[in-house]
């Protein structure tokens, strides 16, 4: 009698024990898919649009403050290489952009850039890294409260390839400056 009741009491706990693993199983199966969508979306705003500029870290920094002066500073720390920008209201452009896609307009929408200049050498030469990180949060309706997407990189990007533009036109003119200076110790 106590063996028979034995063996129901532990068939029992086998099979008490098989679904608490069989719940355990697919609650990490649906953790762990939840926190792949977390890394994938981390993974993708990881990617910070960034360059390498073959000019002296001063050219640049001074370049990266003439093309952002449009937008209130909050830091700019030379000796750190940081800017950071104040929150700027884009309402208009993300709804204007988003006019002919299946999203509905937003009430609110402001975006933040951060910007990290940073000096190195390739070989002896000094060259200047830019990046540029772009926080876009939007409002959807005032219950929601403000909610953080990702960017789609055609600020940043565009930012980027001014400062190349304007690099490259400031190097063409020191060579003609450098030219008219030989011309004239030549003549002298």
């Amino acid at each position: 009698m106590i063996t028979r009741i034995s063996k129901t009491i532990i068939k029992s706990h086998q099979h008490l024990l098989a679904n608490i693993l069989l719940g355990l199983g697919l609650t990490l199966s649906v953790v762990s898919c939840a926190s792949y969508d977390k890394f994938k979306q981390v993974t993708e705003e990881m990617e910070i649009p960034s360059q390498v500029y073959k000019a002296d870290y001063n050219k640049v920094w001074q370049e990266v403050m003439k093309i952002t002066n449009k937008y209130p500073r909050e830091l700019f720390n030379q000796e750190a290489g940081v800017i950071k920008t104040r929150w700027n209201d884009n309402t208009l452009e993300l709804n204007f952009s988003d006019s002919f896609g299946s999203n509905d307009a937003v009430k609110a929408a402001e975006f933040k850039l951060i910007i990290n200049v940073v000096k190195g050498y390739r070989g002896t030469k000094e060259v200047t890294k830019v990046s540029i990180y772009k926080r876009q949060r939007v409002e959807q309706d005032f219950l929601q409260g403000w909610k953080l997407i990702p960017s789609d990189g055609i600020l940043e990007k565009s930012i980027l390839y001014r400062l190349d533009r304007a690099l490259a036109i400031e190097e063409k003119l020191q060579k003609i400056e450098d030219q008219k200076t030989k011309e004239a110790e030549s003549k002298f």
